[in-house]
């Protein structure tokens, strides 16, 4: 494999990170809007919500075994213009059977996108030896940051669904079609012999910690992402309009952590920056459940945001590293606690500010957060780890 190759297979998939963030937000951040366009009672909200990331688990699971038979690259090839189609279709929609089946076939193909997504950075990082997983969350946090403001155009202009997202998806299912000629894949010796064969040489009870780790780090960002701006406003007694500004802060740490954090992963090691995004976050929730007014509040939601940044991809990375002869099906597999976080956080996080307070609700994904220390060896062990004087020569890794 060229070096030109592996460059132009790295900018592809970039890019479709960068549309996967546009079309996901473009999708969260206009729900009030889907809810009145279908006449979705608040009763029923929480089943379609629920639904998508429980049929992305689905469609994970799929993809660890079609990729048995076919490369992950086709799988992403197809999946991005499904995902784009229903969110599409989600817009154009006027009767409820019309939104159940966008959404879950968003929700399916977002999980194949997903896990085929980082079946393919894992595979590329190892090719160049060195960290570059981060870089594409980067570009997903871009995407969402792009998408959330076109969402607020929509929005702020009162214009329908289909208006808002019909352009998008006409300039990025082309784009995301032209850049997939390019998607490349960097097999470890392991993979392109038996060891891709099926996922017998893949141990959950091994992978199980970082399972958990990927669960408590989406636990956190669900935390954010649907608590931040009602804590803000009620807890802390924020201006309606000064409580939207911590999911936009967080949005933007977030990119910004990760668009350094491959350099700090290449210098200290993953080990060592996994631990200090678990510290860093875990301060953040401290911060914010003490916080005696918005302005401290928001520093909080700051600090969450450059801590967790790091810890989900390089929790793919590093079960790209513990399982090299079957890397994607660890990935495919673990890409499902993301979505068991995203379920499990808000409705956590509410039942425990109902029942208690929103203040110590706070400090339950501070204590999950912290427990990702106990599990920080499995992101490096030290043969194995990319950067920190760790690299690994391209030829060892390229099939």
């Amino acid at each position: 494999m060229t070096d030109a190759g592996l460059r132009y297979g790295r900018a592809s998939l970039g890019l479709s990170f960068g549309v996967q963030g546009v079309a996901f937000a473009l999708l969260v951040t206009r729900i009030p809007a889907i809810q009145d366009q279908y006449g979705i009672s608040d009763g029923l909200l929480p089943v379609f919500l629920a639904a998508v990331p429980i049929l992305a688990g689905a469609g994970s699971v799929a993809t660890e075994k079609v990729v048995r038979r076919v490369r992950p690259s086709v799988v992403l090839r197809w999946a991005q213009p499904l995902v784009l189609l229903a969110l599409l279709g989600v817009g154009a929609g006027r009767e409820m059977w019309h939104a159940a089946v966008a959404l879950g076939v968003f929700g399916l193909s977002v999980g194949a996108l997903d896990a085929s997504m980082n079946m393919l950075g894992v595979s590329l990082q190892r090719a160049y030896g060195r960290s570059i997983m981060l870089g594409f969350h980067a570009a997903y946090s871009l995407g969402g940051i792009a998408g959330a403001s076109l969402a607020w155009v929509g929005a702020r202009y009162d214009m329908s669904l289909l208006a808002s997202y019909l352009p998008v998806v006409a300039v990025l299912l082309p784009a995301a079609l032209f850049g997939s000629r390019w998607y490349t894949e960097g097999k470890s010796p392991q993979e392109t012999g038996a060891g891709a064969a099926g996922a017998g040489g893949l141990s959950f009870k091994l992978l199980l910690p970082l399972c958990l780790v990927m669960s408590f780090a989406y636990i956190g960002d669900s935390t954010v992402s649907n608590w931040s701006a009602k804590y803000l406003q009620d807890v802390l007694g924020s201006s309606e309009q000064l409580a939207t500004v911590p999911y936009n802060v967080y949005m933007v740490t977030t990119l910004l952590g990760r668009t350094v954090g491959d350099l700090g992963v290449r210098r200290f090691g993953a080990v060592a920056v996994v631990r200090g995004g678990s510290l860093l976050a875990a301060g953040g929730f401290v911060v914010v459940a003490a916080a005696p007014g918005a302005w401290v509040g928001m520093l909080g939601f700051t600090m969450l945001g450059f801590g967790l940044c790091v810890i989900v991809p390089q929790t793919f990375a590093a079960a790209g590293r513990m399982f090299p002869g079957n890397s994607d099906a660890a990935v495919a597999r673990l890409n499902i606690f993301n979505y068991v976080g995203f379920l499990v956080g808000s409705p956590l996080v509410g039942a425990l500010g109902d029942a208690w307070s929103y203040r110590g609700a706070m400090l339950v994904p501070m204590v999950l957060v912290l427990a990702t220390l106990v599990y920080a060896r499995s992101f490096g062990p030290e043969p194995a780890r990319y950067g920190g004087g760790h690299e690994r020569p391209r030829t060892a890794d390229v099939g």
